[in-house]
């Protein structure tokens, strides 16, 4: 069930993920320091979020009702690798209305933070979302 979340990570497309998310969509987030929400403001995040890895990869994935697990690992050049695990939440339509990403380890998730700031410096998202190096 998650095919739209891992078909938008593959085309690394701000409106692909766009077309998986309702309109007020929620993102929560170990690497951000607040929930971002909107449909535009998730899908820039995430969009920008898939041109920063090296290389994802999906290693598991669940669904129960209307919730889907997802599993990764993913890299990104000079730090270390990430691991984490993703919750997409759907209305009754089966839109994304909350995605929940949890990385580790920590020193990871800081550079990963800081990196997507600086990715999205000038951008409709508040910089303060963000950890600063």
């Amino acid at each position: 069930m998650a095919e739209d979340w891992t078909g938008a990570f593959e085309s690394r497309s701000s409106d692909t993920f766009a077309d998986a998310f309702a309109e007020d969509v929620v993102l929560e987030a170990t690497a951000l320091r607040k929930p971002i929400s909107g449909r535009d403001n998730v899908a820039l995040v995430m969009g920008t979020a898939s041109k920063a890895y090296e290389s994802l990869v999906f290693t598991h994935e669940a669904t129960n009702g209307q919730r889907s697990y997802v599993e990764w690992e993913a890299v990104i050049a000079g730090e270390p690798t990430l691991y984490g695990s993703t919750i997409l939440v759907r209305d009754e339509s089966g839109k994304i209305v909350k995605a929940i990403i949890q990385h580790r380890p920590l020193d990871g998730v800081l550079a990963f933070s800081a990196k997507m700031g600086e990715l999205l410096a000038g951008s409709a998202i508040d910089p303060d979302s963000f950890h600063a190096r």
